[in-house]
C-alpha cells in the first residue's frame, strides 16, 4: 500500500503532496521523516524523491510561500516544511541542487529565507506580540494566537542559533518563548495550550493540549540547552517539558509508558491532521535526547515501550505492515492511514538515535553536491557537538561530558534485544515502504 504517488507521472500539481484531505503541511512534515530516515538508516534509496518533493515547494520568492496553496498555509503549516530543511541542513543532506540546478539556496538558505518571512509577521496589535495562526486575514483562525506557530518559530529560531551562532535567532528564540509564557501559553506547569483569542487580548485560552505542540517547545528548549553549553535555565525548562509530557503516555494501567494522544485518541475524534501529532512528539523526544543527554533514560524508556505498541499495530494492508492509531490496544485497531504510519515511522526510527551523530553546526557540514549519500560525510566530520549527560531526575546542572561518553550513553543504562539497530533498521524500512514506492 502506498500513500505518496504523486512523483509517478512527475505532474507538478502532485508532486510532494499528498492525497486530499490531507494537507499541505503534513507533506512537509512527511518529508522531515525521511530526511531523518535516511540519517538514521543510512539507506539513500529515497533522497532523490525527497530532494524534488522539497525543491518543488519553494515558492516563487524561495521561501514556501506557494501561491496555490495560501488556503491552507498557515504561520505553522509553513513551518514544517521549514523543520524538514533545517534538518536537512543539519545532517548534511545532499543539497537542493543535486536534484534541482536551478535552486540557487541551500537548505540552510531555504530555511533562513522561510524565517525571515515569519519574523515580519511578529504582530503586537494584541497580546502583546507573538505570531498570528493565520498569514491571510481571508482564513479561519487569522485572529487566533496559537502554540504551534509561536512553538515552531521559537525552535526554528533556536535551531538557526545553534547553528549559525547569529545571535539575532537565539534574541528571537528567547523572545518568542518569553512571550509564550508571559501570556500564559505555556503555564507554570509547563502545558501546552492550543491558543487563545485576539479579540480578548489572548485572556481566554483554549486549554486542549496537544502533544506535539509540546514535543515542538520541549526541543526548542533542548537545542538552547545545547547552545548555551547547559545553561540552569535552559535545563530546567527542558527537564520540566519533559515532565509535563507525562501526560501523553499510559492512558490505562495495562498500557504503561505508551504514547496517546490525550485529547481525541481514548473517544476516537481525532481528525486527519491530529492522528499524525504522536509522530512529531516521537521525533523530537528523540532529538531532544541528542540535544540534553541527561533525558536519555526517561525518553528511551517510553518510547522504546511505546515503540514496541506501536509496531504491533502495524498488521494490515497488503503488506502486513500497515499501522493502527491506538498503540495501547495491543493490535491493530482497524484504522489505518498516513498518519498513524508516519506516527509509527518516527517512534521507531528514533530507536537508531543514539548511534547516529547529532545535528551539526554550519562549520561541520560539507555542502554535497551531485553525490548519492552524505551519511558518510558526516560521520567522518571532526570535532562532532558533544552532547550533555545527567541524571535526569535531578534538579541540579549535569556536568559536560565527552563526544565518546555521550554518544556511548544510552548503553549504560541497557536496551532491550528488539532495540537493536539492525531490527530497528528493519522495522524501519518496512514502514517506510507503506508509503513511499
Amino acid at each position: 500500500m502506498s500513500y505518496y504517488t504523486g512523483n509517478i507521472t512527475n505532474t507538478p500539481s502532485t508532486i510532494a503532496v499528498l492525497p486530499a484531505p490531507i494537507y499541505w503541511w503534513e507533506a512537509g512534515a512527511l518529508w522531515g521523516s525521511m530526511i531523518d530516515y535516511f540519517h538514521y538508516t543510512g539507506d539513500d534509496s529515497y533522497n532523490n524523491v525527497t530532494i524534488q518533493a522539497l525543491t518543488s515547494q519553494v515558492g516563487p520568492q524561495f521561501d514556501y510561500m506557494m501561491p496555490n496553496h495560501v488556503k491552507d498555509e498557515g504561520n505553522d503549516d509553513q513551518a514544517f516544511w521549514g523543520f524538514a530543511t533545517m534538518s536537512a541542513a543539519e545532517k548534511g543532506f545532499p543539497e537542493p541542487s543535486t536534484y534541482n540546478t536551478s535552486i540557487p539556496y541551500t537548505w540552510l538558505q531555504l530555511t533562513e529565507n522561510l524565517w525571515n518571512t515569519q519574523v515580519r509577521r511578529w504582530d503586537t496589535s494584541a497580546c502583546g506580540g507573538g505570531l498570528r495562526w493565520q498569514i491571510f486575514a481571508f482564513n479561519n483562525g487569522y485572529t487566533y494566537k496559537n502554540s504551534v506557530s509561536n512553538g515552531a518559530f521559537f525552535q526554528l529560531s533556536a535551531r538557526l542559533a545553534r547553528f549559525t551562532g547569529n545571535q539575532t535567532y537565539l534574541h528571537w528564540a528567547e523572545k518568542t518563548y518569553d512571550w509564550s509564557t508571559n501570556i500564559g501559553l505555556v503555564t507554570s506547569g509547563y502545558k501546552v495550550l492550543d491558543g487563545a483569542d485576539m479579540g480578548k487580548n489572548c485572556s481566554d485560552f483554549n486549554g486542549i493540549t496537544w502533544s506535539y505542540s509540546h514535543g515542538i517547545y520541549l526541543y526548542g528548549s533542548a537545542v538552547l540547552y545545547n547552545y548555551t553549553n547547559g545553561s540552569s535555565t535552559w535545563y530546567t525548562r527542558t527537564n520540566s517539558f519533559l515532565n509535563a509530557a507525562g501526560a501523553f503516555f499510559s492512558p490505562y494501567s495495562n498500557s504503561t509508558d505508551i504514547m496517546f494522544e490525550n485529547a481525541c485518541e481514548e473517544i476516537e475524534t481525532c481528525d486527519n491532521d491530529q492522528l499524525s501529532f504522536k509522530g512529531y512528539l516521537s521525533r523530537f523526544m528523540w532529538a531532544t535526547t541528542q540535544m540534553a543527554a541527561f533525558t536519555k533514560p526517561a525518553i528511551t524508556s517510553v518510547l522504546s515501550s511505546s515503540a514496541l505498541a506501536a509496531v504491533k499495530t502495524c498488521t494490515s494492508g497488503d503488506d502486513g505492515a500497515a499501522c493502527g492509531q491506538r498503540w495501547y490496544t495491543g493490535g491493530f485497531d482497524g484504522h489505518p492511514g498516513i498518519g498513524q504510519q508516519m506516527s509509527a515511522l518516527e517512534v521507531v526510527q528514533g530507536l537508531l538515535a543514539a548511534a547516529s551523530v547529532p545535528p551539526l553546526h554550519n562549520s561541520e557540514v560539507q555542502i554535497v553536491v551531485n553525490q548519492p549519500t552524505s551519511r558518510s560525510i558526516i560521520r567522518e566530520t571532526e570535532n562532532p557537538t558533544n552532547s550533555l549527560v545527567g541524571t535526569g531526575s535531578s534538579s541540579a546542572r549535569p556536568e559536560q561530558t565527552s563526544k565518546d561518553e555521550s554518544n556511548t550513553a544510552s548503553g549504560r543504562y541497557g536496551t532491550p534485544w528488539w532495540m537493536e539497530s539492525v531490527l530497528a533498521t528493519t522495522l524501519t524500512a518496512a514502514l517506510i515502504n507503506c508509503f513511499l514506492s
